[in-house]
């Protein structure tokens, strides 16, 4: 019955797996779950790229950073 499981979902917050064949084949999970992984999946991603622009030395200072945006602010 797909409301229990989906009663399930909500109260557990476990993500559901189904099976074919003994196998796993797709996995189902609660919305509010799905946006947190998503979320961290983004966070993640910036976390990464930051890491590879300090690897590629581009970084700025918080002082050339204040002055670029008073600048961009007076115009």
């Amino acid at each position: 019955n797909a409301t229990a499981l989906i009663s399930k979902l909500r109260e557990t917050k476990r993500p559901l797996i189904i099976t074919q064949r003994g196998k796993s084949s797709a996995v189902i999970l609660d919305v509010s779950e799905y946006e947190a992984l998503l979320s961290k999946i983004e966070l993640l991603e910036d976390i990464a790229l930051a890491e590879k622009q300090i690897d590629e030395g581009r970084l700025y200072s918080h002082e050339s950073t204040h002055k670029a945006v008073l600048e961009s602010l007076k115009r």
